[in-house]
């Protein structure tokens, strides 16, 4: 099994950027959306030639925020947020429940500039964590998304430049160390130790063009199901948005 994730920035956008033809590439059995920033009304046509369930979740704001997930296989149940109504209007998570696995699609709240947005998120963390905690007592996790963070040092090209700025913030750096100690694995890390693969880059000064990255998207998994997993790979070379999709294979 194949899924992976990838925060198009726009997806309506994006599809004006090969998405169908890249999607098709990938060959995923499920993909997970990140800022789809679209309502209802608004999904792209384009998606009924993928032939696959879709599952959405909307934020009340307008071209804002939202996540959705498609499959080829339907799953046994789908959630929408994590019962905080506060985070919840922001479309940010959905949980399918697969045969096996629990999948959690996250768009994880950015802090903002001078961490203006540091006490919301820290919130959404928290209550996230106790999500995954309920989950992984019924069946393993596979966490995924724009997780907002560079963990660690290697995870970003220039550390010393961003210490304290949003997604290299001691709080949301922390928050990361959390649920890790959890009985959750970096899947990525956990496989290249030494690995410096980014998926995000700005758009400014060049960036993606001099790969001046970060990595912030993830799939974490519940450590008992790391024998499950067959591999995973960061797609820099597709294009259409400010991130790229990352791949993981399940066996």
């Amino acid at each position: 099994m194949k899924i992976v994730t990838w925060n198009v920035n726009g997806l309506r956008a994006c599809i004006k950027k090969e998405f169908i033809d890249s999607f098709k590439k990938l060959k995923s059995d499920v993909l997970c959306i990140q800022e789809t920033k679209l309502q209802k009304d608004q999904i792209p046509v384009e998606l009924d030639d993928l032939k696959m369930k879709s599952y959405w979740h909307f934020a009340i704001k307008k071209g804002y925020s939202g996540t959705a997930i498609l499959s080829k296989k339907e799953p046994l149940s789908v959630k929408y947020g994590i019962g905080s109504k506060e985070h919840d209007d922001e479309g940010r998570t959905i949980t399918a429940e697969y045969d096996d696995f629990f999948l959690v699609n996250a768009y994880v709240p950015n802090a903002q500039p001078e961490l203006k947005r540091i006490d919301f998120r820290t919130k959404w963390e928290d209550k996230l964590l106790k999500h995954l905690k309920k989950l992984d007592k019924i069946k393993p996790i596979v966490y995924c998304g724009d997780l907002n963070v560079a963990h660690e040092e290697i995870d970003l090209k220039n550390p010393k430049q961003n210490v304290g700025q949003p997604g290299f913030s001691d709080e949301e750096r922390s928050m990361m160390t959390k649920l890790l100690s959890n009985d959750f694995v970096d899947v990525y890390r956990d496989l290249y130790p030494d690995g410096k693969d980014y998926t995000w880059w700005s758009y400014r000064a060049n960036a993606r063009e001099n790969n001046t990255g970060w990595r912030i998207d993830y799939f974490i998994v519940s450590k008992r199901f790391l024998k499950n997993i067959k591999g995973i790979k960061i797609h820099n070379e597709i294009l259409g948005s400010d991130h790229c999709p990352v791949e993981l294979i399940i066996k």
